[in-house]
């Protein structure tokens, strides 16, 4: 019974697979678009991630030409999925990690649960230099910030703007595990915007903090953050130039 179920699903799935590498290149070549997501977050790519605290493959840009077989010419925007806040799920550095109520507070608002493992997640605040890194590596054109909801109720937000190792200022981010571990970060504080925001849906009626958060990031980053998340449906992402 158990193999008949099955049967029908592989019977049912059996039109959609087709030789990916060959159908990628065939898309592109008539003036096709092709979106890709990649699983897992940056910092887990096996080579440029916290190792050995990451996955088995690369989930940064990498993986387009490595799993998808597209070489780096063909790749366009890339688009960084940002938390308005930073988490991780398991064992490995957390420079920005809040072991206190901040940070409990933001892990039961923001519902931060692995989806996987259904552990918690560790959560801080968000982290410049880590993003700095993964932009290096990735080249991100555009930001898309998430979660900035998360934010509304804290009197204050901060963000992490610089790494210090034994009193001086980091220029890189350490691939070694004992120097990230053994970082100091200097924090840029901001005021918070105490206003619930799930329901706006033009950025210019984001309450005044906000919207300097946001823009905050844009100049930390040099990258412009063109799209922010204010809740979990489709309708609650804001085009930040409309």
């Amino acid at each position: 019974e158990e193999l008949k179920k099955y049967e029908y699903y592989a019977n049912e799935l059996r039109p959609l697979v087709v030789e990916t590498v060959g159908y990628l290149h065939s898309a592109l070549k008539e003036g096709k678009r092709i979106l890709v997501e990649g699983a897992n977050a940056a910092m887990l790519d096996i080579d440029f991630g916290t190792y050995p605290y990451v996955t088995s493959s690369n989930c940064s840009i990498g993986g387009v030409c490595t799993g998808l077989g597209l070489p780096p010419s063909r790749i366009g925007d890339v688009i960084g999925v940002v938390k308005a806040y930073t988490t991780r799920v398991g064992d490995g550095p957390f420079p920005t990690e809040l072991f206190d109520d901040v940070g409990d507070k933001l892990q039961t608002i923001g519902n931060e649960i692995g989806v996987t493992t259904k552990r918690k997640r560790r959560c801080g605040w968000l982290d410049i230099p880590l993003l700095k890194y993964t932009s290096m590596v990735n080249g991100y054109t555009k930001i898309c910030l998430t979660k900035l909801d998360i934010l509304d109720t804290f009197d204050e937000v901060k963000i992490g703007v610089e790494y210090q190792l034994n009193g001086k200022a980091l220029n890189y981010y350490p691939s070694s595990l004992f120097e990230l571990s053994s970082v100091e970060v200097k924090y840029l504080t901001l005021p918070g915007w105490k206003t619930n925001i799930s329901g706006i849906r033009h950025f210019n009626d984001l309450p005044e903090n906000a919207r300097k958060f946001v823009y905050t990031i844009t100049e930390l980053l040099d990258v412009p953050v063109k799209w922010v998340g204010v809740g979990q449906g489709r309708e609650s992402m804001i085009n930040v130039d409309n």
